[in-house]
C-alpha cells in the first residue's frame, strides 16, 4: 500500500512539473530573449497604409507583437506567413499583432509582398522615418518586440522564427 502511494504522489510530482509551458518557462527558440525586468515603452507612433497616424495606446490592455520587417528581407518573407497564421490562432485571444515596414517601401510593394504571400489576418502599418525602429534599437530585421498588457516590452525576438512552434504559442499565451 505505502508502495501505491508513493508511486501516485511521484506520478502527481511527474505530472506537476511536465505540464504545459509558463510564463517563468522560456521556450526552446534560439533568438528570443527575455526581458528580466520589463521595459516601459510610450510615444509609439506609427502609420497605417492609408498613411493615418496610429498610436501604440490604441491596443492598451493587449498583447501586442510588433514585428518590424521589409520586402527586401528574405527572413522577413519566410516568417510572415507563420506570423499570419498566429493573428487567428484561438489560443491566443488578445493577441495584437502590427507588422511595420521600415523599408522605406511604397503601400503598393509592400501591399503585393502580402499578396504574393496571401496575407489576409494581418493588416500593413509603417515607419516611414525609421525613428520607431531607432526608438527600439533595432540591429536587424526582421525584430519583433513583444510587450504585455501594461505596455512594457518583456521580451523580443532578433532574426525570424517559426510563429506557429506550439511551445512559442503556449509560452505566449501565459501573456494573455
Amino acid at each position: 500500500m505505502r508502495l501505491l502511494s508513493l508511486k501516485l504522489f511521484l506520478f502527481f510530482i511527474y505530472l506537476l512539473f511536465t505540464s504545459n509551458t509558463s510564463a517563468d518557462q522560456k521556450p526552446d527558440i534560439k533568438n528570443l530573449k527575455i526581458h528580466k525586468d520589463p521595459k516601459q515603452v510610450s510615444n509609439i507612433i506609427f502609420k497605417d497604409y492609408r498613411g493615418l497616424a496610429v498610436s501604440l495606446e490604441d491596443f492598451r490592455d493587449s498583447l501586442v507583437l510588433i514585428n518590424f520587417w521589409a520586402t527586401w528581407c528574405a527572413p522577413c518573407r519566410e516568417e510572415m506567413p507563420s506570423l499570419d497564421i498566429l493573428q487567428s490562432n484561438k489560443k491566443i485571444n488578445n493577441l495584437i499583432i502590427l507588422p511595420i515596414n521600415v523599408g522605406k517601401e511604397n503601400v503598393n510593394k509592400a501591399q503585393k509582398f502580402f499578396e504574393d504571400l496571401k496575407i489576409k489576418n494581418l493588416k500593413l502599418y509603417y515607419d516611414d522615418s525609421v525613428k520607431l525602429a531607432n526608438n527600439f534599437s533595432l540591429i536587424g530585421l526582421p525584430t519583433t518586440i513583444l510587450i504585455n498588457k501594461n505596455g512594457e516590452e518583456f521580451a523580443r525576438i532578433l532574426g525570424s522564427i517559426d510563429f506557429e512552434d506550439e511551445n512559442f504559442i503556449e509560452w505566449l499565451s501565459t501573456y494573455d
